[in-house]
């Protein structure tokens, strides 16, 4: 509910808007798209170095981007990319344990890091003075962090990860679902068929040389990028590039080989008990890679039709026929593949089977008739306002440059990134709905509370009916 001065302004903006006194705000596609100017350059031992300086606060960031993710991991050997997103933090030689995050926050700093499928990154966020710290941190753990990685540091980060496992997949409602869904969507040799967390077994096993040997391997500077942004003098930051990473040897180059396209090839109906309350459907669709032609239009499809609470699954499932407690659907695109992945949870006392009868009527629907303008305009405006968002903050514009750098190629290709999205028609909606959902080969998981396999569904339900 509005205050009463709320109420008051609001009413004098429209009588105003009402008679022509104020000035209409512009679409948000009048707004002219942004850019981040920046330098890039690498060093002779093929480490990258992307400047972009933003004088408009006292701080900067810097990113430290790996191009490691669990996608270069082998089967048996899963969740190395992501312990070491642990182990980074256990100190090297010149910074005993404990000491990296001691040390940068009396500086005012801060510092984390996370991994996916393609990368692990590495940053910190700080006053400007406190950059020189931040490059000889990230310097020294990536020139000699093996010198002291041993058996108990490896051990105890080992742990850390097993119980992270537990907390965020094991012991998390539903968590299980995601990984359950990987080895169907991929054959057992593709790197994105398991979890970036990695299994229990493969944790378990992990050995210290093991270990050792992923670092060697992927934590040289020929295959990282430092981005550094905010307020600093760049002649300055080169002298400190140079300086601290400058003489770190560069490894053996990398030879990643070429993952054959995936396809599904027949539905899948899956089934899996877990300590839950309530059933929820998964469907997954194969998809495709990052920044690929149809990359833009599928995330609009999936935001027209479970993408938040404007949505239409969302307001037919959820506000209108109230059967499901949520409903959402996100395209995963990723370096070397992708996949489309929908679900809902069942409110108590309705079957899946209703929720799924209206989900193949949506999709059927969408497919056939396509989408409105009005949604088609609500995906650009939301995609425009995400991507300015992403420059609220120095951290956040590190980030984005070394994103696009690895995936285009170009650091600053914001402007093309959002021109994909602009340029969407209503046409492209429906034909990549037609495509990728229109009867095409999907996995079906019903995640069921223990005992109750009778929640499940037991067919895929047809876009053009309703599930049986």
């Amino acid at each position: 509910m509005l205050s009463r001065r709320a109420a008051t302004v609001a009413g004098a903006l429209l009588a105003g808007l009402s008679a022509g006194l104020l000035p209409a705000v512009p679409g948000l596609g009048a707004q002219k798209a942004p850019s981040i100017p920046h330098e890039k350059y690498t060093l002779p031992n093929g480490l990258e170095v992307i400047l972009h300086v933003d004088r408009s606060v006292p701080i900067v960031a810097v990113e430290n981007f790996y191009k490691v993710g669990s996608g270069d991991e082998k089967a048996g050997r899963t969740g190395f990319a992501h312990l070491f997103e642990h182990v980074m933090f256990m100190g090297s030689q010149n910074v005993p344990v404990g000491k990296f995050d001691e040390w940068l926050e009396a500086a005012g700093a801060n510092n984390n890091g996370s991994t996916n499928t393609d990368r692990t990154n590495y940053y910190e966020s700080g006053p400007s003075n406190a950059l020189p710290l931040m490059l000889w941190l990230d310097a020294d753990r990536m020139g000699w962090l093996l010198p002291t990685m041993d058996q108990a540091k490896l051990d105890l980060q080992r742990d850390v990860v097993k119980n992270e496992r537990r907390q965020n997949t094991d012991n998390q409602p539903y968590g299980r679902a995601y990984e359950t869904l990987l080895p169907v969507m991929y054959p057992a040799n593709h790197p994105y068929s398991w979890p970036v967390i990695g299994s229990m077994d493969d944790l378990s096993a992990a050995k210290l040389d093991d270990v050792k040997e992923f670092f060697r391997r992927y934590y040289a500077p020929n295959n990282a990028t430092i981005t550094i942004a905010g307020d600093f003098n760049p002649d300055s930051a080169k002298a400190w590039v140079q300086k601290y990473f400058g003489h770190i040897p560069r490894n053996a180059d990398i030879a990643r080989p070429t993952v054959p396209p995936v396809r599904l090839t027949k539905d899948t109906v899956l089934v899996m008990e877990d300590r839950v309350q309530l059933p929820r459907v998964y469907h997954a669709w194969h998809s495709v890679k990052a920044f690929s032609a149809d990359d833009a239009a599928l995330d609009a499809l999936a935001s027209i039709v479970a993408g938040g609470k404007s949505s239409r699954l969302y307001r037919t499932l959820v506000y209108e026929k109230q059967i499901a407690a949520d409903v959402g659907m996100f395209n995963n695109s990723a370096k070397l593949d992708g996949m489309l992945v929908l679900s809902s949870t069942a409110k108590p006392n309705v079957h899946p089977r209703e929720v799924d009868a209206e989900i193949a009527k949506v999709l059927a629907d969408v497919a056939a008739n396509g989408v409105t303008e009005r949604e088609l305009t609500r995906v650009k405006n939301g995609m425009r306002a995400s991507i300015l968002d992403n420059q609220s903050s120095v951290l956040n514009k590190a980030t984005q440059l070394s994103y696009y750098n690895y995936f285009t190629g170009t650091p600053d290709y914001v402007a093309q990134d959002l021109a994909r999205y602009e340029r969407l028609t209503l046409a492209d909606i429906q034909r990549v709905a037609k495509q990728y959902l229109g009867n095409q080969p999907r996995i079906t998981l019903t995640v069921v509370p223990e005992g109750k396999k009778d929640l499940a569904l037991t067919t895929v339900a047809p876009l053009t009916g309703g599930a049986k």
